[in-house]
């Protein structure tokens, strides 16, 4: 099963690399502030040495590419090099024709949130069509298959090692502190574009008067209904169970609506992220795939 290169991802992985790149430039290395991943290690070999960033970037990641090639499939792989070769030249650019100039040593705090916000942006569309920016990402990969390690657990200590040896060799302790919080605000951030902005609610609901409640739902909200089966532990009876997703702002009236029906129900609502489907989407993605 193969799946094309689309050129929509290229240029959004283009456009993350842009948003990183900038983020990276005038907020990390014009406020002294590290980073984890190989992208810390380019920030680190920067401060101690002046190596340009565009240049170590490719050099640290053209090893990882032959290593761990086979084992990111053909198009993560071709999105990877384009990614990491992208993030290189938007660096190079950024360090010498970029009119801005943003020196926020004063005020860390502002500089660190600015860094999150764009590193964490760029990554999250990055990865969202498909990309990375190689490093420890294949690492990562590597790791898993052969030890077993969660890909977290070896990014976690990889980032944890990397600006440990920031803060020996240049970082001073407020500006470690300032690192922490830009990598954490950019978790944050990444986790947000993976997930999407929009924000959809799922219930659950479980009422003698399931079939009633589900026509409804169908009838005056227009939204779907899976009947799904379950048992109660203590009863042992069987009944169904109902689960429906709805818009954020049609929570109120799911619950009117089922309380009109069963003031007995008992509902369970939760955030869903990133709903696909009718109803909701028309995923241009979800076309036939290659075979």
């Amino acid at each position: 099963m193969k799946i094309g290169i689309k050129l929509t991802n290229i240029l959004f992985i283009l456009f993350g690399a842009a948003i990183f790149s900038f983020g990276l430039v005038h907020f990390n290395m014009e406020n002294n502030l590290a980073e984890g991943g190989f992208t810390g290690i380019t920030l680190l070999l920067y401060f101690l040495f002046r190596l340009d960033p565009s240049i170590t970037n490719l050099v640290l990641n053209i090893p990882l590419f032959f290593i761990g090639w086979k084992y990111l499939g053909r198009t993560t792989f071709i999105y990877t090099i384009i990614g990491t070769v992208s993030v290189s030249i938007f660096l190079w650019i950024f360090q010498r024709f970029s009119p801005f100039h943003i020196p926020l040593h004063e005020d860390l705090l502002l500089a660190a949130l600015f860094s999150g916000v764009f590193i964490g942006v760029g990554l999250g569309i990055i990865f969202r069509y498909g990309g990375t920016t190689g490093g420890v990402d294949i690492i990562a990969r590597l790791v898993n298959k052969y030890i077993g390690w969660s890909m977290g657990r070896t990014m976690f200590l990889f980032d944890a090692c990397v600006i440990t040896a920031s803060l020996i060799f240049y970082l001073s302790y407020r500006e470690a502190m300032y690192t922490l919080v830009l990598v954490f605000v950019g978790a944050r951030v990444i986790d947000f574009m993976q997930e999407g902005a929009y924000s959809a609610r799922g219930a659950t609901i479980i009422s003698e008067k399931s079939n009633e409640i589900a026509k409804l739902i169908m009838q005056d909200m227009d939204r779907g209904v899976t009947i799904l089966k379950g048992m109660g532990s203590f009863t042992g009876q069987e009944r169904n169970v109902l689960y429906c997703v709805v818009g954020r702002n049609e929570i109120v009236k799911l619950k009117s609506l089922i309380n009109s029906v069963d003031p007995h129900a008992f509902v369970t609502v939760t955030d869903v992220h990133d709903v696909l489907g009718e109803g909701f989407t028309l995923d241009e993605n979800k076309k036939p795939i290659e075979r």
